[in-house]
């Protein structure tokens, strides 16, 4: 059996000006993922260059924080197993032009600039328990069993 994780999950900037906090929603809840913790913020400066830390040296990093703080995001913490994966696969590639139809980004984004969603890198590089830690307190996140558990897993 896989191992059950926690992934953060944001709908960026312009994923909620288009109104698609709702069907991103949906469709990690129609995967079978489970939802521990919400929150609708506005991130500030300090957050989004912590966030985009790993960036600093980097030609884009200012565009990055400008977007990134440019309006609300609904930041989110996942629960289920291999949810880094599993996310990760739903998103899409970066680049919208390069990700399948079916993911998220291959159906709602154009741009590689404003590509809907975030989701945290792959489990061996730790980045989802930082980025968890830095928009969420651990009594924010909540434990509970979904009654649909039973039907997800083996």
């Amino acid at each position: 059996m896989t191992e059950t994780q926690r992934t953060f999950v944001m709908v960026k900037p312009d994923g909620v000006q288009r109104g698609l906090i709702g069907d991103v929603i949906g469709r990690l809840e129609d995967r079978g993922l489970k939802l521990v913790a919400a929150k609708f913020v506005q991130i500030d400066r300090d957050l989004a260059e912590e966030h985009y830390g790993e960036h600093e040296d980097k030609p884009f990093f200012e565009d990055l924080v400008g977007f990134i703080t440019s309006g609300p995001v609904m930041a989110m913490v996942w629960e289920g197993q291999d949810a880094v994966r599993q996310v990760r696969k739903m998103m899409g590639a970066t680049d919208p032009a390069e990700s399948a139809p079916g993911t998220i980004r291959g159906d709602y984004g154009l741009d590689l600039g404003r590509n809907v969603i975030h989701g945290s890198d792959h489990e061996d590089e730790g980045s989802w328990e930082r980025e968890i830690d830095l928009f969420f307190d651990e009594e924010e996140l909540v434990e509970y069993e979904r009654i649909d558990e039973e039907w997800l897993y083996e």
